[in-house]
């Protein structure tokens, strides 16, 4: 009769868990690089005061007082002073395509109805469409404004010097005038899921073939690499299309989402997408070699994309290696053409730099994915 425990059976079982370990290189990896990932992510790359945000400013009166106010926000952290516009036509415009984030518009006569007193007001507008970002821009204008006071009240502006302001300061939110999380939150939900079914799904079912031995029946023909991967991509399309048709019904019906822009941008933008992520889930299958490999690589690509696109936290506020990464991932691109469309009404000429981002992406992967593929098996 067996001992109820030996030790000599204890130890061969756990020397043969870390020999199995060893051999399970892709998953001893990601038992390491995971909590790497997060601990780096988490403690360097999210920040949710947003810095650098492009702005520009509309200016009518060229004044001391509206010299010192633009060379304030210039130093200030959180605005990136990128030029001057003449005409509210072009602020629209640069608000609509993502050109800048933050608009100052300082009215006519401006410094002569301040020495009459008269208090005249200064429009700040900011892309609400991402809140956080927004709700940044206009708490740090109270600093701004207050730097810009000390240097110019000075000679027939003394008066107000040590009192509030000669003028005031009007914000209008763009986009999403109430500040709803949900209008700025449930339009990137589609990029993220799009990103985690279509990856997972496009891994899984190829690397299950290859456990089941069908791939090598598949190999064993003339096909060609570019043909397997367009035979196993393009079925999962219609499966995009069936989440992003229900994705939209839900956003209007639900949360009240608008969608004010053009449809054929829309369609055009996740149709780029679907198929870039099928892209990407099949270099995933390139490199697992089991269907929990696959899972696992294709959740360790969720993280950056959740984390680096601009999805949770403001895309302005990450530091520059971090935006670099999260430039590469096909979510950033996409999240900003869905807002783009739905939130504020853009078009082809708004989104077409998106997409042409994600083109690029895809290139890339699918030429990494057609090389690694294997016309033999190992």
């Amino acid at each position: 009769m067996n001992r109820l425990f030996s030790w000599t059976r204890f130890l061969g079982v756990l020397i043969k868990e870390f020999i199995q370990m060893k051999r399970d290189r892709v998953t001893f990896a990601m038992m390491i690089g995971m909590p790497v990932m997060q601990l780096l992510l988490f403690g360097y790359a999210i920040d949710t005061d947003p810095h650098n945000l492009p702005t520009l400013v509309e200016v009518a009166d060229e004044s001391p007082v509206v010299r010192s106010l633009t060379a304030a926000m210039d130093t200030s952290d959180y605005f990136d002073f990128i030029g001057i516009v003449t005409s509210e036509a072009e602020s629209a415009e640069a608000l609509k395509d993502g050109t800048a984030t933050v608009i100052l518009t300082v009215p006519p006569g401006f410094e002569r109805d301040m020495i009459r007193g008269l208090r005249p007001e200064i429009l700040l507008t900011v892309d609400a469409s991402d809140p956080v970002a927004a709700g940044g821009a206009i708490g740090a204008m109270n600093g701004v404004v207050e730097t810009a006071m000390k240097q110019s009240l000075t000679g027939p502006l003394s008066f107000a010097a040590g009192s509030e302001p000669p003028f005031e300061m009007v914000v209008h939110r763009a986009f999403n005038p109430s500040e709803e999380t949900s209008i700025n939150i449930v339009p990137g939900l589609l990029a993220v899921i799009l990103s985690m079914t279509m990856i997972l799904i496009t891994a899984v079912a190829i690397v299950r073939e290859t456990e089941k031995g069908t791939m090598e029946s598949l190999i064993a023909t003339p096909v060609t690499a570019a043909e397997v991967m367009l035979g196993k991509i393009l079925p999962y399309v219609f499966v995009g299309y069936v989440q992003t048709f229900v994705f939209l019904i839900a956003a209007r019906v639900l949360f009240n989402v608008p969608f004010s822009g053009s449809f054929l941008a829309f369609f055009l933008g996740f149709n780029l997408y679907i198929i870039v992520n099928l892209a990407i889930g099949f270099l995933v299958s390139t490199v697992a070699r089991t269907q929990m490999q696959a899972m696992q690589l294709s959740f360790f690509t969720i993280l950056p994309t959740v984390l680096l696109s601009g999805f949770m936290f403001p895309f302005s506020a990450m530091p520059g290696w971090a935006q670099t990464i999260g430039t590469a991932i096909p979510a950033t691109h996409f999240l900003r053409l869905v807002r783009k469309v739905m939130l504020k009404g853009g078009g082809l000429p708004e989104v077409a730099g998106n997409m042409m981002a994600i083109v690029v992406i895809l290139v890339v992967v699918v030429a990494i994915a057609l090389r690694r593929y294997r016309q033999t098996l190992d």
